[in-house]
């Protein structure tokens, strides 16, 4: 059946068919499921939210822990369950980062339309207030580990029967599936709705490019309310009959990451260059006496440096293929190929993966080989547009194509190479911040006339965000409080690191500020 291939739940439907007994998620040390078991708990979910009054198309909004103050193993993987049982019922996910504040959380649930917030059964009382501000219902999941049974705080099935199984609608390839944000260049984070069919061209790609198979394993070091993670490692395993492994920590810890590995016996893994620069840094200092032996280690999510990628091949005995990717395009663009396939170029991102890539000019003319222009995209995996945001829509589809923001060129084999930003995202560690959201909230201090932020590199993120600010006449404040202030009105990882106090910024000729002359000013004084 053609739509059985078209949509997710579709391909992990014949999955659980095809290997019901094999292995599908485990947590380490506590828990496994199957493929069959997975599908099971998943159909059951769907009912219970269907029945509670959950309708396709309606966006649910997913929030879940991702620290060590809790068994976030387990509540790791009532998300997976939950996540997929929400798109099972033909409504649309939105996974949002439990590390927001209670303003950023009230932003995205509004900006996503969300009709049902879900939590762990602990809860999370910044977004539950902002929740509870707009009006959004609050339900709970909680999985024991003892039998693998599922608890959801819904309203119980009705008498009517209107949760049985055989009542959960079929999924089509267009329905909604994934709502997720976007840091622009703009002041606000702009909306990437994608369908069914958006997320089963990606995870095909992913697992034709890699050759995954029902052999493989795995285990996330990634949060999962990313597309590195949730596509690249969760959806694309479970999707190739693979195994995944959540680690016992509930988020990647370099003392057990390997411990892990070779106990569930991984074949790859997936992670930003920062980690894998912790785990090189645990293997010198911390050698194992034993590594599993990997078919390839993927990178993705900002650049490898060329030395690092020697250094991982060096330790680890396996291929690193470096990849390039967006939420906009379900995650996966290009990828260096398997080494039976072809050459991995240190320095390059590879060739497109199951989609269509061009170098454009600004005019919209495609550039030849070694000549830098906008990468652009389309294909299958591709959003059709940011929702309700006509201005980015005109801008992000000329020509026929998906403009990815980033400046690169094909070299004659046809590999990507990227040469820079257009957009000036602050790309810390994979974390995409945009700079003017980050200018708006310092702004909204009474004591702060005038600020901008920008990019800085750092060893360890690749880059961070620093800001430089003018006080408003007679103010004492002071780079600590300006962090405060931040620490309450940002996630953590997008509070500026270092805080320049100043009288005057730097200008262009025609009086527009330019971060990177900003940028330039402040780190060269």
């Amino acid at each position: 059946m053609a739509t059985q291939t078209q949509t997710l739940t579709g391909l992990l439907k014949r999955v659980a068919h095809e290997f019901p007994d094999r292995r599908a998620l485990s947590v380490s040390g506590k828990l496994d499921l199957t493929h069959a078991r997975l599908d099971e708990l998943v159909e059951r979910a769907a009912s219970r939210l269907a029945s509670a009054g959950v309708k396709p198309g309606d966006v649910v909004a997913l929030t879940f822990p991702n620290t060590v103050e809790c068994v976030c193993s387990v509540i790791r993987l009532q998300f997976v369950v939950m996540f997929l049982a929400v798109i099972r019922a033909r409504a649309t996910a939105a996974p949002l980062n439990a590390a927001y504040t209670a303003e950023e959380f009230e932003f995205y649930l509004s900006d996503s339309e969300s009709k049902l917030l879900l939590t762990s059964r602990d809860g999370n009382a910044a977004a539950e207030s902002a929740a509870s501000k707009l009006q959004i219902r609050h339900s709970t999941a909680a999985l024991s580990v003892k039998d693998s049974e599922l608890a959801l705080s819904l309203p119980p099935p009705s008498e009517s029967g209107a949760n049985s199984l055989d009542q959960l609608p079929v999924n089509e390839p267009a329905d909604g599936a994934l709502f997720l944000h976007t840091s622009g260049t703009t002041s606000r984070p702009k909306g990437v709705p994608l369908t069914q069919l958006n997320l089963a061209s990606s995870v095909q790609n992913i697992k034709s490019v890699y050759k995954l198979t029902e052999s493989d394993s795995t285990v996330i070091v990634l949060p999962l309310f990313h597309v590195h993670g949730l596509l690249a490692g969760l959806l694309s395993s479970l999707a190739a009959g693979a195994a995944v492994t959540l680690p016992a920590a509930g988020r990647f810890s370099a003392s057990t990451f390997w411990q892990d590995m070779v106990k569930y016996n991984a074949t790859w893994y997936t992670a930003v260059p920062t980690i894998h620069q912790i785990i090189l840094d645990r293997h010198s200092s911390t050698p194992k006496p034993v590594y599993p032996k990997l078919r390839f280690i993927r990178s993705c999510s900002a650049s490898l440096a060329p030395s690092i990628l020697a250094r991982l091949e060096e330790a680890f005995g396996a291929p690193v293929l470096e990849a390039y990717a967006m939420t906009e395009a379900t995650h996966l663009m290009s990828s260096n190929p398997l080494p039976e396939d072809g050459p991995h170029k240190p320095g390059s991102v590879g060739k497109p993966v199951g989609q269509e890539m061009a170098i454009l000019s600004e005019d919209g003319e495609i550039q030849g080989p070694n000549s830098n222009g906008e990468v652009c995209i389309r294909g299958p995996n591709v959003t059709k547009g940011y929702k309700n945001n006509p201005e980015a829509n005109k801008s992000g589809f000329l020509f026929g194509w998906f403009h990815t923001g980033d400046l690169g060129y094909f070299d004659s084999d046809g590999y990507l190479h990227l040469v820079g930003r257009i957009k000036e995202l602050v790309n810390r560690g994979g974390e995409k911040i945009s700079p003017i959201e980050v200018d708006s909230v310092l702004l909204s201090h009474p004591d702060i006339a005038q600020a901008v932020c920008f990019a800085v590199p750092d060893e360890k993120y690749g880059e961070e965000i620093n800001c430089a600010i003018i006080p408003r006449e007679g103010s004492k404040i002071d780079e600590a409080e300006v962090q405060s202030f931040c620490k309450k009105n940002l996630a953590a990882f997008k509070v500026p690191k270092k805080v320049f106090i100043t009288n005057d910024v730097p200008k262009t000729a025609s009086g527009k500020i330019q971060r990177r002359i900003v940028a330039e000013h402040f780190l060269s004084s």
